[in-house]
């Protein structure tokens, strides 16, 4: 969905932005798995930016959409956490001028097309250290309500990192949740960015 489309949604009420950390996140941070320096990205209105802030590690969120870095950022200062967010483009995150230990993202990676999926590895391999992690959390072709954004099957997690300076470590069944108080079925990734692989940059053969 491109950025203009998404400031729509923020005219309302998104089901995503469900006012809360998303829990699989919370368990991530208990298990002691999200350390250092953290990149939200697709921050959203930044619930789960300011839980990790909230818990003393160093946050920046970046989301396409001015409007919900804008609320992320009131939320911030209401909540007095120090937290930095940004407007940028998750395909361009070099720009950001920052490297990262860990990188969480919940729903962004299943709004790409193919070709952005791509863009997206390598915007990623530019900011997140050898051996940092990324926590990616998406819906899942387990999930057949109607509606809603695609759906990402394991198979096609692991053809897009693994041996292009990624390892997918491990996927877990999780769960999204939403504006409803149900959720949506759901696929949270575990995916280390390799050290001496740069990966290749969106064009080059191979997914």
């Amino acid at each position: 969905m491109p950025a203009e489309d998404f400031a729509l949604v923020y005219e309302g009420h998104p089901p995503w932005d469900i006012g809360r950390p998303q829990g699989a996140f919370r368990c991530l941070v208990e298990a002691g798995e999200v350390r250092g320096a953290v990149l939200d990205v697709g921050c959203g209105t930044g619930e789960n930016a300011l839980y990790l802030a909230g818990r003393g590690l160093a946050v920046t969120g970046v989301d396409a959409v001015a409007v919900a870095v804008h609320r992320a950022a009131a939320k911030a200062r209401r909540r007095r956490l120090d937290a930095r967010f940004e407007v940028g483009d998750a395909l361009q995150l070099e720009t950001l001028g920052a490297v990262f230990d860990t990188v969480v993202d919940s729903g962004l990676f299943h709004s790409f097309d193919d070709d952005e999926r791509l863009r997206f590895r390598d915007s990623l391999a530019a900011v997140l250290r050898p051996g940092g992690r990324y926590f990616m959390l998406c819906f899942s072709e387990l999930e057949t309500g109607d509606g809603g954004p695609r759906r990402v099957t394991q198979r096609e997690i692991h053809e897009v990192f693994d041996g292009h300076g990624f390892a997918v470590r491990r996927i877990d069944p999780a769960l999204l949740e939403t504006r409803d108080g149900g959720g949506r079925r759901a696929w949270l990734a575990v995916i280390e960015r390799v050290a001496g692989e740069p990966g290749p940059r969106a064009g080059d053969e191979g997914v």
